[in-house]
């Protein structure tokens, strides 16, 4: 089972959800405003997170006719919405889990976002922030096989937390062997990959990569 979950990030960072076309037992979320984003691209999600405080009084009477199980929440709490589906999604114990709508708004929410992938990182499940122009993962350390793809371009690694050490990158244009990588350095930004796959490998720390096209 794959979920893909969707929240109210602007709609033109958005990337075609309808290519990303569920299989059988695959599911649908909505947070907040994601829920009405997705009802307005034709998706009818199996479930909504939120407090709905994003949303116009229309759009919300929108949502309840839509026979999704809601999971409404007051406004005042300890958690985002996206924290809250997120949660509920692992539980779940799905293949995979794409977020989508979690940038390009508010700053805050987005590098929380972000960072909520480090709440999954031990877990088996692979967790990706998705945008019309980004795919973002953290890594443990270990050796990654990365095959080209003709949508990104650019892959680029970042040290999530302190140092990453021994990071090995083969295939790539510009290729590194047992390189150190701290928080901040810019030293693998915008690579690309020059045959039809590479490897990319660290002995420790946390690496945050992002696939970007123009």
């Amino acid at each position: 089972m794959k979920i893909r979950i969707v929240a109210g990030g602007p709609d033109h960072l958005i990337p075609e959800l309808k290519n990303y076309d569920s299989s059988p037992g695959d599911l649908w979320v909505g947070v907040d405003r994601g829920t009405f984003i997705l009802l307005q691209k034709g998706i009818k999600p199996a479930y909504a997170f939120g407090d709905f405080d994003s949303v116009s009084a229309a759009e919300k009477e929108n949502i309840l006719k839509s026979d999704i199980i809601l999971n409404e929440y007051q406004s005042e709490k300890d958690h985002t919405d996206m924290e809250l589906a997120l949660e509920w999604a692992m539980d779940q114990k799905p293949k995979e889990i794409l977020l989508f709508g979690a940038t390009g708004g508010r700053l805050d929410h987005e590098m929380i976002n972000i960072q909520q992938l480090y709440r999954t990182i031990s877990s088996n499940v692979e967790v990706k922030v998705v945008d019309l122009k980004n795919e973002i993962s953290l890594k443990l350390p270990g050796k990654y096989t990365i095959e080209r793809e003709d949508l990104y371009s650019y892959i680029s690694f970042l040290a999530f937390q302190g140092e990453v050490k021994g990071i090995t990158l083969k295939g790539f244009k510009y290729p590194l062997e047992k390189a150190s990588l701290k928080m901040g350095s810019s030293l693998c930004i915008s690579n690309e990959l020059v045959n039809k796959n590479g490897t990319y490998s660290f002995d420790s720390g946390i690496i945050l990569m992002v696939k970007s096209r123009d």
